[in-house]
């Protein structure tokens, strides 16, 4: 190293060192900074069509940047050391260790928002460390205010009248959950679980056609427009969810016997052509 430096060259030596602090991910380093703003997000939630739907609604802020998308907590620990100085968008469906996780963030120098189901409080998680809960109804507006305040070193919670169930919410799902015929809120509950029309179809013994005709009908009465606002809108209202889910749980039942029926007759077969050698 020369004796005498020049400013330039002092400043490109410190970059130097800080590109190879960030490419080390040293965990003691705060890339972020506790008063810096920080706009890479880890989105980490196991339902795939909400992790869809956030996505879309947080690519709507240019400053906003989703580095990682997690559908377990192994892959969001694995993210969180992976980009330091980042805001984790967790669900608490998730169930990580919290302790565990605030210990990892602070370490990271990141900062987590909960997304917390519409019966939770946000209470508990905030007095953990948390920076940020959400519920899970919560509009898109007020999603991407809640991250551009974090990110910014502030804390979030839902108003109080937010973690009212609102009975507007809860007729809205009822009506819509009576005119859809079994059929239809057979499709939906699939929807839901991130399944496409193939996958729906074959679930269903039918067509994509079949599907593709039932699904216009389900648009029809929900009022939006393609699947993703279709299963955003479902989950979003408790009473049609807890359909969806009922629904989906019994799809499941339901092949699990077909299945084991499916072995059981083989099984026989087999026995019978042993037996007769036919």
């Amino acid at each position: 190293m020369p004796i005498f430096e020049s400013g330039s060259d002092r400043a490109k030596r410190r970059d130097r060192g800080v590109r190879f602090l960030r490419e080390t991910h040293d965990p003691l380093v705060n890339f972020g900074g506790e008063s810096g703003t920080m706009n890479k997000i880890i989105l980490a939630d196991s339902q795939a069509i909400f992790r869809a739907g956030t996505a879309k609604v947080l690519a709507l802020d240019d400053e906003l940047r989703i580095i990682a998308q997690c559908s377990d907590v192994e892959r969001m620990m694995h993210a969180l050391t992976t980009f330091p100085g980042s805001v984790l968008l967790f669900a608490s469906l998730l169930k990580p260790e919290l302790g565990r996780l605030r210990v990892l963030l602070e370490a990271m120098g990141s900062r987590g928002i909960v997304i917390a189901e519409n019966n939770e409080s946000p209470g508990p998680y905030l007095q953990q460390g948390f920076r940020g809960v959400v519920l899970r109804n919560t509009t898109g507006s007020s999603l991407v205010e809640c991250v551009r305040r974090v990110a910014a070193g502030e804390t979030w919670q839902p108003l109080h009248a937010n973690l009212i169930e609102h009975p507007e919410e809860d007729l809205v799902g009822a009506r819509v959950r009576d005119r859809l015929t079994p059929k239809e809120m057979r499709i939906v509950a699939l929807i839901v679980q991130g399944c496409k029309n193939r996958e729906i179809a074959t679930r269903l013994k039918t067509t994509e056609q079949v599907i593709k005709n039932y699904l216009r009908s389900i648009y029809d009465k929900t009022g939006v427009s393609d699947r993703l606002e279709l299963a955003l809108f479902t989950l979003h209202h408790r009473v049609l969810a807890e359909a969806a889910a009922m629904v989906g749980s019994h799809i499941e039942a339901e092949e699990q016997a077909d299945a084991a029926s499916g072995n059981a007759g083989r099984s026989v077969k087999v026995q019978s052509i042993v037996r007769t050698g036919t």
